[in-house]
């Protein structure tokens, strides 16, 4: 028997053990599984723990929080039919950067037909991956087909509002103009979910016309609605909120709006940016804001360096004909 069957078979009966938390350095283990050792770890799932398999669930999409480099995608698909609900749920999550679109049947099977709403749910978040890889034209035109129309049944009939919620979400990176509409409609919404879910459609979808409704909803006194704006202020590279969050690094109380609006900031850019953000890290003494903080700073130097790369890159006869464009108005 081979060192690597030896080790992995250690990870074995650490699993079986009794005990709740399943230890961190058997972790990597399951990162890019080998054939033989997924089906020897099949074979032995059905008599797992179900709160040891929470504790390694747990485990695992914390790692692939941590470290960019491990996937459990082949480990994730074979237990994305087990017949513990939150099981499904964790496999959901750890193939939510993995872009295989066989995946896409199962995720839609999962949505419509899957006996947990929650499990429903999740697969409705999950599909996001895909209307954007459909937007970008790198999946088949059918598949996209396929995930933005059930989306769209879910975003307007499902029975549970957290479904519709989701689907909406999932549905913001669609240029579609009837999801516009959607999110106009939520964002007009009484209940706040409705409004923080519009606001997150709106990040994803590369449009300025949410610019006003996204800047005034940084205002907002509910948390929740103030850090989905935040965050879509990032992801919209909105200029116009550099100032409002920059003041929010002086006043705002809430840890999450606080992480969300360092964050928007490191993807904007712009004058006094870093000047700000290295302040912060020069005051901090918790290791994981530290850290935080040196993540965005390396993310607004890459930020500032598209920047620069689009500013070369712009042509001047393009300045040119706008302004013989520009003459000849002034002329008639």
């Amino acid at each position: 028997m081979n060192e690597q069957t030896t080790s992995f078979q250690t990870v074995l009966d650490s699993l079986l053990e009794p005990g709740r938390d399943f230890p961190r350095r058997y972790l990597q283990q399951f990162s890019d599984i080998g054939p033989l050792e997924l089906k020897t770890l099949l074979d032995v799932w059905p008599r797992v723990n179900p709160s040891r398999k929470l504790s390694l669930l747990n485990g695992l999409e914390s790692l692939a929080d941590s470290d960019t480099l491990v996937s459990f995608d082949d480990f994730a698909r074979a237990i994305l039919n087990d017949p513990e609900a939150s099981v499904r749920i964790h496999a959901l999550r750890l193939l939510d950067e993995c872009e295989d679109e066989k995946l896409i049947p199962v995720f839609l099977d999962l949505l419509k037909n899957d006996p947990d709403v929650n499990v429903r749910a999740e697969a409705a978040a999950a599909l996001n991956l895909f209307v954007d890889l459909g937007e970008l034209e790198e999946i088949s035109e059918e598949a996209y087909g396929e995930v933005h129309a059930v989306l769209l049944e879910s975003a307007r009939g499902a029975k549970e509002t957290r479904i519709r919620r989701l689907a909406l979400e999932s549905l913001g990176y669609s240029s579609h103009p009837e999801v516009a509409a959607l999110i106009e409609s939520a964002f007009e919404e009484e209940h706040n979910d409705w409004k923080t879910s519009a606001l997150v459609a709106m990040g994803r979808s590369a449009d300025d016309r949410w610019e006003d409704r996204v800047l005034r909803s940084m205002l907002d006194e509910d948390d929740k609605i103030r850090r989905a704006a935040v965050q879509s202020a990032g992801s919209l590279a909105l200029k116009s909120a550099r100032l409002p969050l920059l003041r929010m690094l002086d006043g705002e109380e809430n840890d999450e709006v606080m992480s969300a609006a360092i964050w928007s900031l490191s993807q904007i850019g712009g004058e006094d940016v870093q000047i700000y953000l290295e302040s912060l890290l020069d005051q901090a003494e918790d290791e994981e804001l530290v850290a935080f903080l040196e993540e965005a700073l390396d993310n607004l130097a890459f930020t500032e360096d598209l920047d620069r790369f689009e500013l070369m890159s712009f042509d001047p006869d393009e300045l040119t004909e706008l302004k013989e464009l520009d003459d000849e108005e002034n002329d008639r």
